[in-house]
């Protein structure tokens, strides 16, 4: 019977051993960083600078994929409509997306509606979303673009996705904290 192999694990950096090695934490804000969790804040920063980098990616790979002028927001409403290909509400692309505000995203599907890449099924007092073919062609272009210029810095070896399987976890952890904290933030 064969052992089952477990993927090694990439060694954790130790804590900083003196306040010095601290002081040399990369935040964007020192003021808030906290002797409870101090990882927290290099995480957040690193949350900052990543979350602009990739909205940097999506508005640059739309253009390359044909589609100028299109805000983040845009480029997401539209993938996660054109997601296996069923129609959505404007209530499910908020949810999914973990947009609060729906004025952001149903002024993001007139857009698109106004570009010719998504249309709206009205039935009863919902509309539900598809892409047209021209949206469809135009996710597909953008995948084109992201395998091309994405992909090839990434291996696809086991480690690496399961990795990036785990970072993909941990962020959704977050995300219901920042959420929990939100909503007591609201009531403080």
């Amino acid at each position: 019977m064969a052992r089952k192999r477990t993927p090694s694990r990439a060694p954790t950096p130790a804590a900083p051993k003196s306040l010095a090695e601290a002081a040399q934490r990369i935040v964007s804000s020192s003021h808030l960083v906290s002797e409870k969790s101090p990882e927290l804040s290099e995480f957040e920063f690193g949350m900052i600078i990543a979350g602009h980098a990739f909205d940097r990616w999506m508005i640059r790979c739309m253009a390359a994929a044909g589609y100028k002028d299109m805000t983040p927001t845009d480029v997401l409403v539209l993938h996660h409509v054109n997601h296996r290909e069923r129609e959505k509400r404007l209530a499910d692309v908020c949810f999914v997306l973990n947009i609060e505000d729906t004025h952001v995203v149903s002024y993001s599907l007139k857009k698109l509606a106004a570009a010719g890449l998504v249309s709206g099924n009205k039935r009863g007092k919902e509309v539900f979303f598809s892409t047209t073919a021209q949206g469809a062609a135009l996710c597909r272009r953008y995948r084109e673009v992201r395998e091309a210029c994405l992909m090839p810095g990434f291996s696809g070896a086991e480690e690496e996705n399961l990795r990036l399987a785990e970072l993909a976890r941990v962020l959704r952890t977050l995300s219901g904290r920042y959420d929990q904290a939100a909503r007591a933030a609201t009531s403080f």
